[in-house]
């Protein structure tokens, strides 16, 4: 089979490898139809590293995907061959203290699709997973939706995260990428209050207001504190953090009232942020960091199916051997690109 690897830094090479075999008999063979661009794999691709996870090269990453099931074990039962299936990428043991307690997502042993140090990723034409991690679809999901689920958990992770009813609330969201966005689509299903997107690209700003957002800030020519204030001028009582940069962070805690909370859900190119604790302590700031997702795989399939356009935020395709294309597009910002994704196959064009 053909697999994208890693190879160095901004370098990606198509090499054949041996399809994978089950091991167990509760594993799955897919053969992957369409696999997202995500920012975690970009920092991989641009700095070898996100934090204390370090490339050790060659390595395949990628982990929003989709796929057909071509074989499974003795003991699967949820899915079965030629099921067009999503596909939770984290594996986990199901027998420590953080899986006993509902908390499936920091695992202590978990294995993530496309991690350094625990498992390659699925920019492949095959891999194979626990069925626990795989989620069959009806018709109406095409590839490309399907493997869109992944992002949307996000999202509305991030919405359950704040511990805050959206209902009536003047919410910001700082970047208006694929996690921003999905945090916009899982917000326009709840009876939230005005949403203001704080975003440089206006392109990107054109897309939050066409799925939703009241109001797209430039922060590059505008004081962000300024414009929320002409429109709420008592400032906003949840902000999501989606782009990772600092100087989101700053503005967010400008623009929260006292009491206010604040969600941290991007990923710092450096791991680190500074806060200024002298606005934050009198202000009271609550802080909420957001790994991953828990279950909310099912819940995003429910919204898709029930019509939650996010095949809107795809705006490039490509080949598996366009693979480090589309990793430099993503990279660069190029050519008005908000989410590419890899098709490995078409088995559905459906809507």
């Amino acid at each position: 089979m053909k697999q994208a690897v890693l190879t160095g830094i901004r370098r990606m090479a198509i090499i054949e490898r041996g399809k994978p075999q089950l091991k167990n008999d509760s594993d799955v063979l897919i053969r992957l139809s369409c696999v997202g661009v995500c920012g975690s794999d970009i920092h991989y691709f641009v700095d070898g590293r996100i934090g204390s996870q370090v490339v050790q090269f060659p390595f395949a990453v990628g982990h929003e995907c989709s796929g057909v099931i071509e074989e499974v074990g003795r003991a699967v039962t949820r899915v079965k061959p030629g099921d067009l299936v999503a596909v939770d990428p984290s594996i986990h043991c199901g027998v420590c203290d953080q899986c006993l307690s509902g908390r499936p997502h920091t695992c202590r042993n978990n294995r993530f699709l496309g991690c350094p140090g625990q498992i390659e990723g699925c920019l492949s034409d095959y891999i194979v997973m626990p069925e626990f991690c795989c989620y069959a679809l009806d018709a109406s999901f095409s590839p490309v939706k399907a493997a869109l689920i992944e992002p949307l958990t996000i999202g509305i992770y991030s919405v359950e995260q704040a511990q805050m009813s959206p209902e009536g609330k003047t919410i910001g969201i700082f970047g208006a990428g694929p996690i921003g966005l999905s945090v916009l689509l899982t917000l326009r299903t709840t009876n939230s209050g005005p949403v203001y997107c704080i975003e440089p690209l206006g392109y990107r700003r054109e897309k939050a207001l066409e799925l939703g957002a009241t109001l797209a800030i430039d922060p590059n020519q505008e004081d962000v504190e300024q414009s929320v204030l002409q429109v709420e001028p008592w400032l906003l009582d949840l902000v999501f953090e989606c782009s990772g940069q600092q100087d989101a962070v700053d503005n967010a805690l400008k623009i929260l009232k006292p009491g206010g909370r604040l969600v941290l859900v991007g990923i710092p190119p450096e791991a680190r942020y500074v806060f200024d604790m002298d606005l934050m302590r009198r202000k009271e700031i609550s802080v909420q960091n957001v790994r991953r997702q828990n279950h909310c795989v099912e819940k995003a399939i429910r919204l898709i199916r029930g019509g939650l356009p996010v095949e809107k935020m795809v705006t490039h395709h490509f080949s598996l051997a366009e693979s480090e294309r589309a990793f430099n597009l993503v990279a660069d910002y190029r050519d008005e690109v908000i989410k590419a994704v890899i098709d490995l196959q078409v088995i559905n064009t459906g809507a």
